[in-house]
């Protein structure tokens, strides 16, 4: 029940750190993804940690304040570390898996991947540890759930995903700018707005 407004920029921050070691460092793209994981990873873990876990308890706008803030806090560090000059990123997915004909429409090899990632992660452990937290943070710890454990695991693998993301994305779109993540974090919220989700009532209480 927390919008992350920065979760888009994490995805920003993972394409650029595979960009970086693809193109200046001439990493083989698996070491460069790998790479990317692992530091998203690591910044979730950071930013929950020290922006959102002493708001536990806090009303929701001031979380939705504070994920905004942290997002413009990424977007402007991207713009000093990396300036806003727009990098074309390799589509090394394109290459490796070329694509298929569907249709008389062809599917690029980094759209096929992207289907494939999603379809394979669902139904964890942790994720329905995920789920009952969502649900009922109270019952799920009656049920034995670490609860904090839980929301921190939450960010830890958002963000290794978010990386993954960042780099299917800009081999989709090959374009890499400081901003490339607010588009898909608009079109998340914009989701969970007309989805229903607990986050848009949350937060406005707009009954969407």
């Amino acid at each position: 029940k927390m919008l992350n407004f920065a979760h888009g920029d994490v995805i920003m921050v993972g394409a650029y750190v595979c960009f970086f070691a693809i193109s200046k460092y001439n990493l083989p793209p698996a070491v460069g993804i790998l790479l990317a994981v692992l530091i998203c990873t690591i910044l979730g873990v950071v930013i929950e940690r020290l922006a959102y876990k002493p708001l536990r308890q806090a009303a929701s706008l001031a979380v939705l304040i504070t994920a905004i803030g942290v997002s413009y806090f990424l977007q402007n560090a991207a713009l000093l570390l990396w300036s806003s000059n727009t990098k074309n990123f390799p589509m090394f997915l394109n290459d490796t898996f070329g694509g298929i004909t569907l249709f008389g429409r062809t599917v690029t090899g980094a759209t096929i991947v992207t289907v494939l990632a999603c379809v394979a992660i669902n139904g964890t452990k942790m994720g329905k540890a995920m789920r009952a937290c969502s649900e009922d943070k109270a019952a799920a710890q009656l049920m034995g759930i670490d609860v904090n454990r839980t929301i921190s695991m939450t960010f830890a693998i958002g963000s290794a995903l978010a990386a993954i993301a960042g780099v299917l994305l800009c081999s989709a779109y090959p374009t890499l700018t400081p901003t490339t993540g607010s588009l898909p974090g608009i079109k998340a919220f914009c989701t969970i707005g007309f989805g229903g989700g607990p986050g848009c009532r949350c937060a406005f209480g707009c009954g969407a």
